[in-house]
């Protein structure tokens, strides 16, 4: 008996088996496999027995170069952004290791994401594919150094090693393996060619006069001499190094540029790509990390070779910079994210303090030990990156530390406290509490919706603050508090200085800038009122 139910027990056994194995890969087909008919977005797709239609494989592949080309857009913007930059100053007559400084401050004739008309600017491109040049820094600036992927290289002036006493910096390309000295120099290494030196000087006794007289007579552009100062002669007698003659300080061409109108904003159609593409040629291959340049590449962008889409390519770029644009406009000025808030049931916000400059951590907490940094979360924040620079020019930590009296930091409102954009055509008023969190001085500054530049109106400059040039300073109430009005006309007893124009065709957003900032500000103990709207 046993001899006989032996096989019976064994069949039966396999038998079981292979049911459960068909029934395993049964329940498992559902998740693993893909229907003859899938409805997406881009419409419906179909397969036979796994594999695409060739209507489906066109549909697909269309969709995947509208994906690389839309980030394209969103994660690289920051690179077209300064390399329009660079284009507008060379519109400009304005050259390579050239400066444009505005003496008078900048005024709405320019379109510049963001600039202020408060503080003396002075930039240039410094070219670096020939070999390391050192910048002599003016004192009592405050200033950075970026590359031309908009990623930061070194802070100068204020925040910088040199604390603003004015400094010596080594600005060393990609590449470069000579000699490097120590002490003598500030050295900084930057990922690409060029780089861009943002400066910015305070007025002296609302003047900017004598500001701009020191900022000429200091800074000092020049390439670095191997062998010279920076070199001890003890390192020379170790061998393989020269000795050469000290680089000679040389005094750069700088340009005027208040009043000038040149537009150093990014385009948002298809000359987008084209412009990305005159960044991508001048730069080295692997100046940008692999993972942001493959979309580049995919869409027919890469060194050395003709940026050449055909008819097809360039509907979908067309299409894909259209919809990325409005990314970039409504992560700007209608952000979701509540921790870019910066106060609970505000219309103030700023991505940089839940980011931080690389837009990963939050910004350290300072206290009585010293800086507390957050750990690392491991993840950037894509969105926060893309809101900043579409409206922004220039990064640095000093634009995001909670530091007092260093640097400068800023809040910015699209809506009224009722939730509303601004109409140019309406009246607003904002209050400031007593004793404004600013040591050196604050300000308003308004921004056209659609150039992200500051707003065009007979007033030139769109400001309010507490500086009494380039427009009067604000006048505080008896109480310390002090309002500020934005109207297409200046309302009926309120002081020049305390009132902005609008346009009434245009919309409009608005910055706060506290520099030098005070604790009160960051432990919230003072917040900016809302922008409320005036009943006309």
């Amino acid at each position: 008996m046993l001899y006989k139910t032996a096989p019976f027990s064994a069949g039966l056994a396999l038998l079981i088996a292979s049911f459960s194995i068909t029934s395993a890969h049964a329940q498992t087909s559902v998740s693993i496999t893909t229907p003859e008919s899938v409805k997406t977005r881009i419409g419906t797709l179909s397969f036979d027995n796994g594999t695409p239609s060739a209507e489906t494989s066109t549909a697909i592949y269309d969709n995947l170069d509208f994906t690389y080309a839309f980030r394209a857009f969103t994660d690289t913007f920051r690179g077209v952004s300064i390399e329009a930059i660079r284009q507008g100053f060379e519109s400009a007559g304005i050259k390579d290791n050239e400066f444009v400084i505005f003496s008078e401050l900048m005024d709405s004739a320019s379109i510049f994401l963001t600039a202020n008309a408060d503080t003396v600017y002075y930039l240039s491109f410094l070219d670096l594919s020939d070999g390391p040049m050192v910048f002599e820094s003016p004192p009592g600036a405050l200033g950075t150094i970026d590359d031309m992927w908009f990623r930061w290289v070194i802070d100068f002036g204020r925040p910088g090693p040199d604390r603003g006493e004015g400094g010596k910096y080594l600005l060393v390309g990609p590449g470069y393996d000579g000699f490097l000295p120590e002490g003598e120099f500030n050295v900084a290494h930057s990922r690409t060619n060029r780089v861009v030196v943002l400066g910015r000087s305070f007025l002296q006794d609302n003047d900017p006069a004598p500001v701009v007289k020191q900022i000429k007579e200091t800074t000092k552009v020049y390439p670095y001499a191997p062998g010279g100062v920076g070199m001890p002669i003890a390192r020379f007698l170790e061998g393989g190094t020269k000795l050469g003659r000290n680089a000679e300080p040389k005094t750069p061409v700088f340009h005027e540029g208040t009043g000038l109108a040149f537009n150093t904003v990014p385009p948002n159609d298809y000359s987008y790509y084209e412009m990305l593409n005159d960044l991508v040629q001048a730069e080295p291959a692997t100046t940008l990390d692999p993972e942001l340049m493959g979309p580049i590449a995919a869409i027919g962008i890469r060194k050395g070779q003709d940026f050449a889409p055909d008819e097809r390519m360039k509907n979908i770029l067309t299409e894909a910079v259209a919809l990325a644009n409005a990314s970039g406009r409504t992560l700007g000025f209608d952000p979701r994210d509540p921790s870019w808030h910066y106060y609970e049931n505000s219309q103030w916000f700023n991505p940089l303090f839940a980011g931080g400059y690389k837009f990963e951590t939050p910004i350290p907490e300072i206290t009585a030990d010293g800086a507390k940094p957050y750990p690392p979360t491991g993840y950037r924040q894509n969105s926060g990156r893309t809101s900043f620079f579409y409206l922004a020019t220039g990064i640095t930590p000093a634009m995001a530390m909670r530091l007092t009296g260093v640097g400068s930091q800023y809040l910015l409102a699209s809506k009224d406290s009722d939730g509303n954009y601004f109409d140019g055509a309406r009246t607003y008023k904002v209050t400031l509490p007593k004793d404004i969190p600013a040591e050196a001085f604050w300000s308003f500054t308004l921004y056209d919706n659609q150039t992200r530049s500051m707003l065009v109106t007979p007033q030139k400059y769109p400001r309010a603050g507490s500086q009494s040039y380039p427009s009067p300073a604000a006048i505080a109430a008896d109480d310390g508090t002090t309002t500020v009005w934005m109207s297409p006309e200046q309302p009926d007893g309120v002081d020049r200085g305390n009132w902005v124009q609008t346009d009434p065709e245009k919309g409009w957003f608005i910055i706060l800038r506290l520099y030098s900032p005070l604790p009160s500000f960051f432990d919230k103990s003072w917040r900016a009122g809302e922008i409320e709207v005036v009943n006309n």
